[in-house]
């Protein structure tokens, strides 16, 4: 195997041309279950070299999407934006030629650039603010922080955040169905649909980049040395007019963009993956880190976020959200009182005992930031997190900023904290690991057959007979999240000292085990050993 870490060879590099020449040539088969369209957690992904993201599938998405909005009388602009992956501009393509063809009102980049997920949920809310008819949405044209054959297609409704499982679902099976009838899909040349009288171009970077400073004080973070790596992605442009509109001492250690990203380290199975929570993928900035007194990366749509100090080299993603969360708690005197802290279900137990200590609700919902959307917006979730590096906040008076994930924000908050208390990230982790407990945190699969992962997803606590974990009382057996009471897909079985929580991946014939220990690697290894125990004898009994 390629050593992780390190750059990639020639072989290794995706044919960008022979990837195009199959999204336009592949004809996918909807009744083949890897080449149907498929939602997950952050739209429809996949290759067009595995005949799982090409033309039809984008032209029949996009009809969908006309469809549900003519359902739900969403009649606004809807915001278009694309990141780097070689894919993003072919299916950008496409979609103009359904949405000109269904005289939906298109907004995108005025210099045909690229753009941030977050800022395309800014741009929907600032549309919709104050509005109640007219309403605007936006598609994002991104496979996230996949590797470069992958091509990637979301939708976000007017709420401006992801949609929810019965929007992607309904969309999901309009596809598929349009699929089967191609001929129904209604569709102009791309020069038409450039030039429609529906088509407009849009300033998405100066209005994203003029209100930052209502969401972190960048006054604060000027005299902080910053490093940006953008990892090639959609924010690229973004960062050099941050710096001069800000007055940062900020630079951006390499500005290429590359359809091949050639320039990004291996990740830990030798693939090419812009995650900026992975140390391997993030070994050039992590390699700089003592030029700068904080630096950060993004994944390729800058929903993700990834946090490098001198000290403390890049920031586990959970460690990096508790101080977040403590920061931003102790610094936003107009936020409300009652404004909640939110985390998904396998986040770390940290951010428990923080939440506790600042005396603050905790609001812990299922994997997956949609189920955030609604306390963003209406103001009473002041913070929400995920596992993967991914998580937003209100704006310094306490309102919303984006309901999406926004990994500009998170790595200039870091930036903010270092320069107003003296301390980076690294060190405030220090400082909590020390009054809260310093955890233990993985995460592992196990095999599972479908039918078993079928029956993961439906076991209730009831299933789960085990009273003790890794030699402490089981003091809760979940099945549904405590803040919103939704189904997990899983079960999360806790004590004073850890927890772990296993759900059935939704693309392998795997489960995944989340586990954490306030005492030792040790007695995480003996949570891991015993959850899989438990969960195997669930699944086997009957």
């Amino acid at each position: 195997m390629p050593t992780p870490g390190t750059l990639p060879s020639e072989d290794l590099l995706v044919n960008v041309s022979r990837l195009i020449t199959a999204y336009y040539t592949e004809r996918p088969d909807p009744n083949v279950r890897e080449q149907r369209v498929a939602f997950g957690t952050s739209g429809h992904r996949g290759s067009s070299l595995k005949t799982a993201f090409n033309e039809l599938h984008i032209l029949a998405t996009t009809q969908a999407i006309c469809e549900y909005r003519r359902a739900q009388k969403i009649d606004g602009p809807l915001f278009l934006g694309i990141d780097t992956h070689a894919l993003s501009e072919p299916a950008f393509a496409s979609a103009m030629e359904v949405l000109a063809a269904h005289e939906v009102d298109v907004r995108i980049d005025r210099d045909r650039g690229y753009t941030p997920t977050p800022v395309v949920s800014h741009a929907i809310l600032g549309y919709n603010r104050g509005r109640t008819t007219g309403l605007a949405d936006g598609i994002v044209v991104t496979p996230s922080h996949n590797p470069p054959e992958d091509g990637g297609f979301k939708y976000n409704p007017p709420h401006g955040g992801p949609a929810d499982g019965a929007v992607t679902k309904g969309i999901e099976n309009a596809a598929n169905e349009l699929m089967l009838r191609a001929e129904k899909i209604r569709r102009v040349s791309f020069a038409k649909a450039m030039a429609a009288s529906t088509t407009h171009l849009h300033d998405y970077m100066t209005a994203y980049v003029d209100d930052l400073g209502g969401v972190v004080d960048l006054e604060a973070a000027r005299g902080v040395r910053i490093g940006v790596d953008p990892l090639g992605g959609a924010g690229v442009a973004y960062w050099d007019r941050i710096r001069d509109r800000y007055g940062l001492d900020l630079e951006v250690v390499n500005p290429s963009v590359d359809p091949t990203f050639r320039f990004m380290t291996l990740d830990w199975d030798g693939k090419i993956r812009m995650d900026c929570s992975s140390p391997h993928a993030m070994a050039s900035l992590i390699g700089l880190r003592d030029r700068f007194d904080v630096a950060f990366g993004n994944d390729t749509d800058n929903d993700r976020h990834g946090i490098v100090t001198p000290g403390a080299g890049l920031l586990n993603p959970n460690h990096y959200l508790a101080v977040a969360i403590h920061y931003l708690f102790t610094n936003r005197p107009r936020w409300s009182a009652d404004a909640a802290i939110g985390k998904t279900i396998v986040s770390s137990s940290l951010i428990d005992r923080v939440a506790a200590g600042l005396g603050r609700k905790l609001h812990e919902v299922p994997v997956g930031f949609k189920w955030f959307v609604d306390g963003l917006l209406a103001g009473t979730l002041g913070f929400g997190g995920e596992e993967s590096a991914g998580a937003s906040f209100l704006r310094q008076d306490g309102t919303v900023w984006t309901t999406d994930k926004d990994g500009l924000i998170l790595g200039l908050l870091a930036a903010e904290m270092t320069g107003r208390t003296g301390h980076d990230p690294g060190e405030i982790y220090g400082e909590l690991a020390g009054r809260y407990g310093a955890p233990f945190y993985a995460r592992t699969d196990a095999a599972a057959t479908p039918e078993q992962k079928t029956r993961l997803g439906k076991l209730a606590p009831s299933d789960v007979t085990a009273s003790e974990l890794a030699g402490d009382p089981v003091t809760a057996i979940l099945t549904h999240a405590p803040g919103d009471g939704n189904a997990i897909g899983g079960l999360k079985v806790t004590t004073a000292n850890g927890w772990f929580a296993a759900r059935p991946s939704g693309t392998e014939d795997i489960y995944k085990i989340y586990a954490e220990s306030f005492i030792s690697p040790e007695h995480l290894a003996r949570i891991q050993e015993e959850a899989r125990a438990v969960v195997g004898g669930s699944l086997a009994s009957e």
